[in-house]
C-alpha cells in the first residue's frame, strides 16, 4: 500500500505541469506510418479510434480487452493484471507508472484506452432488465463538402461523368451493453455516387449491420450480419485489410488473431456477411465456425471473372455493370486449445464463387488464385518454453499441396525488451483468398524472407525500435520482368520523453526492391529501387490545455543511382483545448517540395472520428488545415475540419475525372456524434 501511495504521489507532481493530450496514442501510430502502407492501417485507425472513443474499465479489464492494444508486449499485459491483483482497484491514472515494464510513452498511449471506474457492478451480471437499463447508445453523421468543381462534375453531357453530386455522407448507429453486445447499423454515399436516384434509387450505396456478442457463459463470440475474422498468424485466414505487419509494434508481432469481431467500417470490401460463433467448450477448448455469403463487384468476361473490382466506388454506369457481378460462399471452422505454456489451433476454410476467377494472362500473374474453389488448412502454434523465450508460427497448405509458413522466435531478456526473428515462405504457387501477413509481396505467395527487430527502453526516457527485413522472390511479379530478384527493408527508430509534456523522435528508414526502369533510349532495365527517408518530431505540451508539434521530413529515391529525386516537408501543429469552454482546436501548416512523384511525401493530419487522413504530397506548395471540436455535456459532439493546399508549380490538379482546374483544392468535413 505503500507503495501504491508513493508511486501515486510522485507521477502526480511529474504530470502536474501539463495535461495528456487525448490523442497520444496516434503519435505511436504516426510514428511507424511509412505512407506506402499507410492504406492499410485505415481500418487498425478506425479500430483503435473506436476502442478509444469507448474505453475499458481498467479495474475490470480482461487480457483479451488489452491485447487488442497493439504497443502493449504480453509480458506488460501480465503486469497489468497481477498489479490489479496484489494491489485491488486503482484510483487514479497515475498509478500506471507503478507497474513493471511501463514507461512513459506507454502509459501516454495507454490512458486513451482505460478510465478509472468501481471494480464491480451489479449490472455486469447479464440479464435482459440490464441490458435495457444499461445500454449506452450512440448516433454519428458525417458531411464532406468539396470546394472544388471536378471534371467528372463540370461536363454531364460527354457521358464521361459521375452519376451523383459530389458530397460525401456517412451514418452510423451504435448500441453497446458492457462490452458483451454490440449492435450496429451502417450507411455511405461516397462522393459522385447517386442518392436515391438513376441506378441508386435504394438511397445510400453501401448498407452494413450486425449484432455481436461476447462472454455471455460459453458464447465467446457471436456475429449475425457483416463481421471479420482472423486467426493465428494470418496465413490460412485473415479477413481483416490490414495486418501489423513490420511497421508495427514489435512487442505484439507475435501475438495470434482476435477470432470472431463486428464489422463496423464504411469499407466495402473485406467483410464477411452471414453468421459467426466461438464456443468455450472447457477451460481450455475453444471452436469456431462461420459461414459467409457475400456479393462482388467484378468485371466479367464470357462468363469469368477477369477482375475483382475492390474500392467500393460506384459513380459510373460501368461501375454499376460490374455491382454484385459475382457471389462468393465460404465456410470456416477453427478449433483452439489454449494453456499457460501453449496456444495451438487448427483452421481450414473452404470459398467458392459462382463463376470461375480467371484474371486476364500476363507474365507476372501466371500463378495467380485461379478456379471457382479454393481450400486452404494450417496450423498455428505458440509456445512460452521459458519466461523469455516464446516460439510461435503457423504452417499452411492449399488444395495443390503448396505451402506458406512463418516462423518467429521472440526473446525478452527484460521486461521492457523485446527481440524477435522471423523466417517466412510462400511457394510461388501457393494461392490463398484470405491469407495475410507481413509479406512484402502483395499476395501471399512468391517470397521467401527473414526478418530481424528489436524494441526496448532499457535506458529511463528512451525507446529505441528497428528492424532488417531481407526478402526475395522466385519469381517476376508487377513492374518486375525478371525472376529471381531480391531486396530488403530496414529502419531505425528513437524516441526521448523525459516527462509526460515532451516527447522527440528521429527515423531513419530505407528499401532496397527491384523496379522496372527504362533509360533516354528506352530500353529497359530491371534494377534496385531505393527510397531512403528521414524523419524527425517533437511534440510538446507547455502548459495546461496546449500542444505544439513539428515534424520535418526528407525522402530521397533512385535507380541504383539513375534518375535520383528528392523532397522534403515541413509541418507545424497546433492544439489548444478548453476546460471551462469545452472546445478544442487544432490549427496545422506545411509546407513542401519535390522533384517528382517517386519522391512524393506522405503526411498523416488530424481528422474527424473514425476518418483517417493520410494525404501525400509531391511538387511545390503548401498546406493548412483547421479543426474544430465542441463537446455539449459529453452528449453531443460537433466537429469540423476545413483543409486547403496551394500548389506553386500547377495549374491543374489531379487527372482524369478527379481532376480540378487551378491551382487549389479545399474541402469542409463536418461531423455530429449524439449519446445517450
Amino acid at each position: 500500500m505503500l507503495k501504491r501511495l508513493f508511486v501515486a504521489c510522485i507521477s502526480m507532481i511529474c504530470v502536474f505541469t501539463a495535461s495528456h493530450s487525448q490523442s497520444s496514442w496516434m503519435e505511436w501510430r504516426e510514428a511507424g506510418l511509412d505512407g506506402e502502407s499507410a492504406a492499410g492501417w485505415e481500418d487498425e485507425y478506425e479500430e483503435l479510434s473506436e476502442l478509444a472513443a469507448h474505453p475499458f474499465n481498467i479495474n475490470t479489464v480482461t487480457k483479451k480487452q488489452l491485447e487488442q492494444l497493439p504497443f502493449l508486449s504480453d509480458k506488460v499485459v501480465e503486469n497489468i493484471l497481477y498489479y490489479l491483483y496484489k494491489y485491488g482497484p486503482m484510483v487514479s491514472k497515475n498509478e500506471l507508472l507503478g507497474i513493471e515494464g511501463i514507461d512513459w510513452q506507454t502509459v501516454r498511449f495507454l490512458q486513451d484506452f482505460i478510465y478509472i471506474g468501481p471494480a464491480e457492478k451489479e449490472h455486469d451480471r447479464f440479464s435482459f432488465k440490464h441490458f435495457m437499463k444499461y445500454n449506452k447508445q450512440e448516433l454519428l453523421t458525417r458531411l464532406d463538402i468539396p470546394l472544388n468543381k471536378k471534371v467528372g462534375y463540370i461536363y454531364p453531357e460527354d457521358g464521361k461523368h459521375y452519376l451523383g453530386d459530389s458530397f460525401y455522407h456517412n451514418l452510423r448507429y451504435r448500441m453497446e451493453y458492457n462490452k458483451r453486445i454490440y449492435i450496429g447499423f451502417t450507411a455511405e454515399k461516397d462522393a459522385g455516387e447517386p442518392f436515391f436516384k438513376g441506378p441508386n434509387r435504394k438511397g445510400y450505396d453501401f448498407y452494413s449491420g450486425y449484432l455481436f456478442l461476447q462472454d455471455i457463459g460459453r458464447i465467446k463470440a457471436l456475429a449475425l450480419g457483416n463481421y471479420r475474422a482472423n486467426f493465428g498468424y494470418g496465413l490460412v485466414f485473415n479477413s481483416n485489410l490490414f495486418s501489423f505487419g513490420r511497421s508495427g509494434a514489435i512487442v505484439s508481432m507475435n501475438r495470434t488473431g482476435r477470432g470472431i469481431s463486428k464489422y463496423s467500417s464504411t469499407a466495402e470490401y473485406g467483410y464477411l456477411q452471414g453468421a459467426a460463433a466461438t464456443i468455450k467448450l472447457t477451460d481450455r477448448w475453444e471452436v469456431s465456425l462461420l459461414y459467409s455469403y457475400n456479393r462482388l463487384d467484378a468485371r466479367i468476361e464470357d462468363g469469368l471473372i477477369r477482375m475483382l473490382k475492390t474500392d467500393g466506388y460506384h459513380r459510373l454506369p460501368k461501375d454499376f455493370e460490374r455491382r454484385n457481378a459475382a457471389s462468393k460462399h465460404l465456410i470456416t471452422s477453427n478449433l483452439n486449445y489454449k494453456s499457460s505454456a501453449i496456444n495451438i489451433g487448427l483452421t481450414a476454410v473452404y470459398n467458392v464463387f459462382d463463376k470461375m476467377l480467371n484474371p486476364e494472362l500476363r507474365k507476372y500473374n501466371r500463378y495467380y488464385p485461379r478456379g471457382k474453389d479454393f481450400f486452404n488448412a494450417g496450423v498455428y502454434y505458440k509456445y512460452f518454453f521459458h519466461p523469455k523465450w516464446i516460439f510461435a508460427g503457423e504452417t499452411a497448405v492449399d488444395n495443390k499441396g503448396k505451402i506458406a509458413t512463418l516462423n518467429m522466435l521472440t526473446y525478452s531478456p527484460l521486461v521492457n525488451t523485446s527481440f524477435i526473428v522471423i523466417n517466412r515462405f510462400a511457394d510461388m504457387k501457393y494461392s490463398s483468398v484470405y491469407g495475410s501477413n507481413i509479406w512484402e509481396n502483395s499476395r501471399q505467395q512468391n517470397e521467401f524472407g527473414s526478418y530481424i527487430g528489436l524494441e526496448t527502453s532499457i535506458i529511463p526516457c528512451i525507446k529505441l525500435s528497428g528492424y532488417f527485413d531481407f526478402f526475395h522472390f522466385f519469381y517476376r511479379r508487377h513492374q518486375v520482368d525478371a525472376d529471381h530478384t531480391s531486396g530488403f527493408s530496414s529502419l531505425v527508430q528513437i524516441s526521448y520523453s523525459p516527462i509526460n509534456s515532451l516527447m522527440m523522435l528521429i527515423k531513419y528508414s530505407c528499401k532496397n526492391k527491384a523496379k522496372n526502369y527504362t533509360d533516354h533510349s528506352k530500353k529497359k532495365y530491371v534494377l534496385p529501387y531505393v527510397r531512403h527517408r528521414f524523419q524527425g518530431q517533437a511534440s510538446y505540451e507547455p502548459a495546461n490545455g496546449w500542444q505544439l508539434k513539428t515534424s520535418g521530413e526528407y525522402v530521397h529515391t533512385s535507380f541504383s543511382g539513375n534518375r535520383p529525386s528528392d523532397g522534403w516537408l515541413l509541418n507545424s501543429t497546433i492544439r489548444w483545448e478548453g476546460h471551462s469552454f469545452p472546445l478544442q482546436v487544432i490549427l496545422g501548416a506545411a509546407c513542401f517540395r519535390t522533384q517528382n512523384y517517386d519522391s512524393r511525401i506522405y503526411m498523416y493530419e488530424p481528422g474527424l472520428l473514425y476518418s483517417f487522413s493520410m494525404p501525400s504530397f509531391y511538387g511545390k506548395g503548401r498546406r493548412m488545415s483547421l479543426n474544430l471540436k465542441y463537446t455539449y455535456k459529453n452528449r453531443i459532439v460537433v466537429h469540423a475540419k476545413w483543409g486547403w493546399t496551394h500548389y506553386l508549380d500547377r495549374n491543374r490538379i489531379g487527372t482524369g475525372l478527379e481532376e480540378i482546374q487551378g491551382s487549389d483544392k479545399a474541402d469542409v468535413q463536418i461531423q455530429l456524434k449524439v449519446k445517450w
